[in-house]
């Protein structure tokens, strides 16, 4: 059960610590007295999402943490299947930052949103004024008769099937899609696959391309250039190679006498050899400058290719045009295999709806089966609460899709008097009337659910007078087996409790803070006697609130 309750910096509340007893437990105060800010801190515990304008000081972090008594049978396994250390007195937190982001941790260790939901859904559950317009959604009556039927575990293993099966079928969609488009697109594919295939981009050296066609663009010039060269080398009279001849005949006369001119003798004689073997170089290098035409048309178509495909595909190299030609290779490889991978999808689909059809089945069988014991304890219930001619009729129909629920359209059918038929449960009922139904359905969803507290903001609005009492009668047995929280502002109820708090503003310093307080016998009188007259307390009122309390 809840056994502690600590907030920090949120909304109207700086400092707040609340100490909840067990049995039922009732809490009033005045509309705006700020129970709907702590209910709203206890929520933010159970995983609702944060909001970062709820911080009183938007400097300071917000922080709410909640103390919870727990079984280890229970929660045990919990625990260690989400590698937590288990506490019997197990504390939740949550905290807000400045910066906006929130953290939540279960005893000192950080966990995500979703195992802190998946244990507090578990501890507690709050139901507010509004949920009790749950009762005319459909999902909501066929998780009333799942709950009463126990098919928690059925339901699970069909929801397992049904999500494989959904998500096959929208594998099927895709893969359609996916082949229409490419049989539209294949032939398109193909060409451009096909273009770059012959272009045989694994043979191409696009640089060495460039080069032949540069030398064949240029091969009359450079050939002028070389055969001037050769002139300049090789003329028998001013040829360079002959007057080098020449100085190094004389050199080789002049170093049998001196040791320095040796060595610029063997410098001549290398200068000479180098350019004897640029000469030869020269001569062979224009040998290959003989313009072929054929050639020539050659490497512009190749190279105009090159260019073409660069612009088409919008690239700049031809490793890009490989990997482009790769990838059309695979696509059209894998189109060739959509319609086995449909086949097969096919054939998935209907293995799991068969699988589902047998689930549902058994669903559906759990379900009609229970739906007598039920509707006889919410009739019960309302006998209890006033409404001793009450009707209803829990329909149960089969549809032909699955749902994430199986095949089941459940629908409550209700009359609140004698005489008057049955209709859809929306049509049927006033405000009154919906709160003594919920609060019916509440009894007998918290002992099927076994949950430890369970807390009920205003669920008797509508009512008063006796059914006010009985309703706080009904509370009281819910509260003999959990912790039962009651916000009202029904004396009735308020009476009912083993303990009451009072929630109030306060004005400290001309700033505005809420608070809440557990009343002695005597405070709790005054607190009774103020909501059946209002401010100015009589002593009549004092005798019905005693009287009430007794």
């Amino acid at each position: 059960m809840l056994c502690h309750l600590s907030i920090r910096n949120y909304a109207l509340i700086d400092m707040l610590d609340i100490d909840f007893p067990s049995g039922m437990v009732t809490v009033t105060g005045e509309t705006g007295a700020g129970k709907s800010i702590i209910l709203g801190a206890l929520k933010l515990v159970l995983g609702e999402r944060a909001d970062y304008k709820s911080l009183k000081n938007v400097e300071e972090k917000c922080f709410v943490e909640a103390e919870f008594t727990l079984d280890n049978e229970l929660f045990g396994k919990f625990f260690i299947q989400n590698e937590l250390d288990f506490d019997s007195n197990t504390i939740i937190r949550r905290e807000i930052l400045p910066s906006g982001k929130s953290r939540a941790f279960i005893n000192d260790t950080p966990v995500t949103l979703t195992i802190l939901q998946s244990l507090t859904k578990k501890l507690i559950d709050i139901h507010s004024q509004f949920d009790s317009s749950d009762l005319m959604n459909e999902k909501f009556q066929l998780h009333l008769l799942d709950n009463y039927s126990g098919t928690t575990l059925d339901l699970k293993e069909y929801q397992n099937v049904y999500h494989k099966y959904v998500f096959e079928k929208n594998k099927l969609t895709y893969l359609k899609d996916k082949l229409i488009l490419g049989k539209e697109e294949i032939d398109y594919k193909n060409y451009l696959l096909e273009e770059l295939i012959n272009s045989q981009l694994d043979s191409i050296n696009y640089i060495e391309l460039e080069n032949e066609l540069n030398l064949m663009k240029n091969s009359e010039y450079l050939a002028q250039i070389l055969t001037e060269i050769k002139q300049i080398l090789n003329n028998d009279e001013l040829g360079v190679l002959n007057q080098l001849r020449e100085i190094c005949s004389r050199m080789d006369k002049g170093s049998q006498y001196s040791s320095d001119l040796m060595k610029l003798s063997e410098r001549i004689s290398s200068i000479r050899l180098e350019l004897q073997d640029i000469s030869s170089e020269s001569e062979f290098f224009l040998e290959k400058l003989d313009f072929n035409p054929l050639r020539y048309e050659e490497l512009m178509q190749r190279i105009d290719l090159i260019h073409s495909l660069y612009s088409k595909h919008k690239v700049n190299s031809i490793e890009e045009l490989k990997e482009i030609r790769d990838s059309l290779s695979k696509d059209t490889s894998d189109l060739l295999n959509l319609e086995n991978q449909i086949l097969a999808c096919q054939e998935k689909i209907k293995a799991l709806s068969s699988q589902l059809a047998n689930l549902a089945e058994f669903l559906h069988n759990i379900r009609a089966k229970h739906i007598p014991e039920l509707e006889n304890k919410i009739l019960s219930n309302l006998s209890y609460l006033g409404m001793e001619k009450s009707k209803i009729e829990i329909s149960i129909q089969k549809s032909d899709n699955f749902t994430v629920y199986g095949t089941d359209i459940v629908r409550i059918l209700f009359s609140a008097n004698a005489g008057i038929p049955l209709q859809p449960i929306a049509k049927a009922i006033s405000g009154g009337e919906r709160s003594r139904v919920m609060l019916a359905i509440k009894k007998i969803m918290s002992e099927k659910e076994a949950l430890p507290t369970l807390i009920l903001d205003e669920i008797d609005t509508g009512v008063s007078g006796r059914i006010a009492n009985e309703m706080g009668k009904l509370m009281q047995q819910m509260a003999s087996s959990m912790q039962l929280i009651s916000i009202t502002h029904l004396p009735q109820v308020a009476a009912k409790g083993n303990s009451h708090f009072k929630v109030e503003k306060t004005e400290n310093s001309g700033e505005i803070q809420t608070r809440i307080r557990l009343l002695n016998h005597e405070e709790r009188v005054e607190e009774i006697a103020q909501l059946i007259s209002g401010s100015n307390i009589t002593e009549n009122a004092r005798k019905q609130a005693l009287e009430l309390l007794k």
